[in-house]
C-alpha cells in the first residue's frame, strides 16, 4: 500500500466514526421517543438532580380538569394547537421584548419545554437548544399534541421537589388535578416558569396578578377553540 492510498483511507476513517455516532444517536432518540409515546417517562434529569427529592404522580390527560391544559395554553403557548413545535411569532416578540430591557421573556413553546424537560437538562446554551429542536420535531411527529400536553403536565416542575399537576394540586389544594377549579388551574400555571420562587397558595404581587390574568384567558382559550387539538 502506498502512502498516497493510505492517506484517503485514514481520512475516511475520521469521517466514518462521527457518522456512526450520529447514526446511533438518531436511532436511540427515535426509539426513546417511540417508547415514551406509550409509556410514561419514569424520571427526568431535572428530577434526578433535584436535591429536594421527587414527588410525582402520573395521571392521564383525561383525568386532569380541562381548565388545567387551557391554563397552560393561556400562560405558556397560545398557538399550541396551530404551530408545529416552534412559534416564530412568539420568538420574534420575545427577542424584541428582551432587546428593550426589563424582565427576560422566553419564546419556547410547550412542545419545546416538554422536549427539554423529558430528554435534556436545564441550561446548556445553544448546544442544548440544538438537541431541544431535534427532540421537539420528533415528539411533534410521533406523539401528537394530546400526548405532548399530557407529558408536559406530568413532568413540569410545580413546586420544590414536586413534579406534575397531580402532585402540585395535592401539595397546594389537597385534592387531585381532576378537581381543580379554574382559579386553582390558573395559579399552578402562573408558577410554572419559577416554581421554586412562586407560591400557588395566597400568591402576592406579580404572581397574583399573573394568575388573575390567566383566569380570564382560560375563557378565551375555551371560547376560541385554542385547545381544539386536545379533544
Amino acid at each position: 500500500m502506498t502512502a498516497r492510498s493510505a492517506a484517503p483511507r485514514r481520512s475516511f476513517r475520521w469521517v466514518r466514526v462521527p457518522l456512526k455516532i450520529l447514526g446511533a444517536f438518531v436511532l436511540f432518540s427515535l426509539l426513546l421517543v417511540l417508547i415514551y409515546r406509550f409509556v410514561p417517562p419514569p424520571v427526568t434529569l431535572t428530577m434526578l438532580l433535584d436535591p429536594n427529592g421527587i414527588t410525582k404522580d402520573w395521571v392521564s390527560l383525561d383525568e386532569i380538569d380541562p381548565d388545567m391544559p387551557r391554563a397552560a395554553i393561556a400562560a405558556e403557548d397560545s398557538r399550541f394547537c396551530s404551530h408545529h413545535g416552534f412559534d416564530a411569532v412568539a420568538i420574534a416578540q420575545a427577542m424584541r421584548h428582551n432587546a428593550s430591557g426589563g424582565r427576560i421573556r422566553g419564546g419556547s413553546t410547550i412542545s419545546q419545554q416538554t422536549a427539554k424537560n423529558v430528554f435534556l437538562f436545564q441550561g446548556g446554551g445553544f448546544i442544548r437548544k440544538g438537541f431541544e429542536a431535534w427532540f421537539t420535531m420528533l415528539i411533534e411527529a410521533i406523539w401528537g399534541k394530546r400526548r405532548i400536553m399530557e407529558v408536559y403536565l406530568n413532568v413540569a416542575e410545580t413546586g420544590i421537589g414536586t413534579y406534575g399537576v397531580q402532585a402540585g394540586a395535592m401539595r397546594y389544594f389537597n385534592h387531585g388535578a381532576g378537581k381543580l377549579t379554574r382559579a386553582e388551574a390558573a395559579r399552578i400555571a402562573a408558577i410554572l416558569p419559577l416554581p421554586k420562587k412562586r407560591a400557588a397558595i395566597a400568591p402576592r404581587g406579580f404572581t397574583r396578578r399573573y394568575g388573575n390574568s390567566i383566569i380570564s384567558r382560560i375563557g378565551v382559550v375555551q371560547r376560541d377553540g385554542l385547545d381544539s387539538c386536545l379533544k
